[in-house]
């Protein structure tokens, strides 16, 4: 239906604009200007572009993180910052896959590429996730947010559609386009308009200002701020960083004529527009119309997007840091959000300096991918609940997520309760690969612990056990265990003999029972739970 209402409005716009976009009057026999004007990037809306290219890797004014540049750096190095660009975007990859990766020499180019390819089988995705034998669904309580998390889980590939989908759910989070289902005027339906117009018009190339107007004009934003001058206070402190209280009456009289009914909640611009020429945005308005459309096109506009999006993500900065950023990113001249978005996730600032807090979403995807972890029916659902828990729930809040990643005691015990029980510390059951309601489905693959990962010699029981932790450190943390680690882990293996150390019962791989894989199971179970502790499974670390 938005689809629909949207070619309809650009066909008028179209026609509007053809005659204007011929040059010197000659439309009657200018094949060549019919054809440039049939070009969707040429659609203007009374100076607001409709659509627009990506800019290529090589425009980024914000430095980026080059095959050259991460080639050089030590391999240790190199599975650290391809593992925290990874996560950044909700995914991993399996051990043995991430090396070829890496030992391509082309890990970064070619992470780009996949980016703007579409690989993933959407319509499948699709008809899986309403699969109620797979995933359990309830009428209520927001299923529109499992339902985007379940699709993170379910796409297979880093694709371009992957990336559109990510990029909608990290600006959801943020201040800028929460659907804030926390109100009493937001309701769960707004999750899904939100989230899935964005998804829409990143696959359309639509630019960064006619996406955001299309949001400042819905009914969605104004079920956030319901009045006029509590909207245009808003707009303008959020999109512009004008925090001018003389400005407020301006936008309010500009929206007069726009409220929020409380019938259904649902928005109503009435007929007594406002006539008054108004000035802001150094030109004139009249309407809520030219409000939000020159909010759009001003030049405050660019860096304030990209400043909150910049704080988003380097969240230790400081203010004279973002701002240099937010420069940075303005004198690229974004043309759309994924500008915005890629040009600081491959940037050197962010992958080799930034130290920050692990969101829920960036550590459960990406272990969940790399440990080829298996779900249940409720698993899902249940990390929904678990965001809730952790103070992170996915779209809620009214200003977002003004805490990236909350550290008090309690918010931060639900994050570390939540991945040790439920990602670290369980193991699939292959007995139990079709039985989606079995409790014992969820959990890691014993393809994460195969013997092909570490050096396995029965001669040498010591080195072969060191070998298992070492390769399951440096899966999860991208490190080898330190000596302190290895005594310590290794202590609770090997007991005394007569004839010297050897592998206690609980672990003791190298036994030809056929429990020798189970005993594997329990040595990595034991490494994981430590790892569960460490402060560094939590971080976004920089480079060293």
């Amino acid at each position: 239906m938005l689809r629909k209402l949207l070619q309809l409005t650009l066909a008028t716009i179209f026609s509007i604009v053809f005659s204007a976009c011929l040059d010197d009057g000659e439309s009657s026999n200018s094949e060549s200007s019919t054809s440039s004007t049939e070009s969707k990037y040429e659609l203007v809306y009374r100076g607001m572009p409709l659509y627009k290219e990506n800019l290529s890797f090589e425009e980024y004014h914000l430095d980026s993180l080059e095959d050259e540049d991460f080639n050089s750096l030590t391999n240790a190095q190199k599975h650290l910052v391809a593992n925290k660009l990874l996560s950044t975007l909700f995914f991993g990859y399996p051990p043995n896959e991430l090396q070829e990766r890496i030992d391509s020499q082309e890990f970064i180019s070619t992470l780009y590429t996949q980016l703007h390819t579409d690989t993933n089988d959407k319509a499948a995705v699709e008809v899986e996730l309403v699969d109620d034998t797979k995933f359990r669904r309830y009428s209520g309580g927001e299923q529109e947010v499992a339902d985007i998390l379940t699709r993170f889980y379910l796409l297979e590939d880093l694709d371009r559609y992957y990336f559109h989908n990510w990029a909608a759910y990290v600006l959801t989070q943020t201040i800028m386009f929460s659907p804030s289902y926390e109100l009493s005027s937001s309701h769960s339906p707004n999750i899904e308009r939100v989230y899935n117009r964005f998804v829409t018009l990143f696959d359309d190339n639509t630019s960064l200002e006619y996406s955001t107007y299309i949001h400042m004009i819905s009914d969605d934003n104004w079920r956030r701020f319901r009045s006029p001058e509590d909207n245009g206070r808003e707009m303008l402190e959020i999109f512009a960083l004008d925090m001018d209280d003389t400005h407020v009456p301006i936008a309010a009289k500009a929206l007069q004529n726009w409220k929020l009914n409380r019938d259904n909640d649902t928005l109503v611009i009435s007929l007594n527009e406002n006539t008054q020429a108004l000035d802001l945005f150094d030109t004139t308005i009249y309407s809520g119309e030219d409000f939000y459309r020159e909010l759009v096109l001003s030049e405050e506009f660019i860096y304030a997007v990209s400043y909150r999006t910049a704080q988003f993500f380097f969240s230790e900065y400081s203010e004279q840091q973002l701002q240099n950023l937010a420069n940075s990113i303005v004198r690229s001249g974004p043309q759309t959000w994924q500008d915005i978005l890629l040009q600081i996730v491959f940037s050197k600032e962010y992958l080799l300096n930034n130290e920050t807090p692990k969101s829920a979403e960036e550590s459960f995807f990406s272990l969940t991918k790399k440990m080829e972890w298996k779900h249940n029916i409720y698993s899902l659902r249940n990390f929904k609940s678990a965001l809730e828990d952790m103070r992170q729930a996915s779209m809620k809040y009214k200003l977002g997520k003004t805490t990236r990643v909350p550290l008090d005691t309690l918010s931060f015990a639900h994050y570390h309760k939540f991945l040790r029980e439920t990602v670290l510390l369980r193991r699939s059951n292959p007995e139990k690969m079709y039985d989606y309601s079995a409790w014992d489905r969820q959990g890691w693959n014993d393809s994460f612990i195969t013997n092909d990962y570490f050096f396995y010699d029965s001669t040498d029981e010591e080195k072969s056990v060191r070998s298992l932790i070492n390769h399951i450190f440096f899966a999860i943390l991208s490190r080898e265990a330190n000596q302190e680690e290895l005594s310590m882990l290794t202590s609770h293996m090997f007991r005394e003999t007569q004839g010297g150390e050897v592998l206690d019962y609980p672990f003791a791989i190298f036994s030809s029972s056929e429990s020798r894989e189970s005993y594997k199971r329990n040595i990595t179970i034991l490494v994981l739970d430590y790892i569960s502790r460490l402060d560094k499974l939590y971080l976004q670390e920089k480079v060293q």
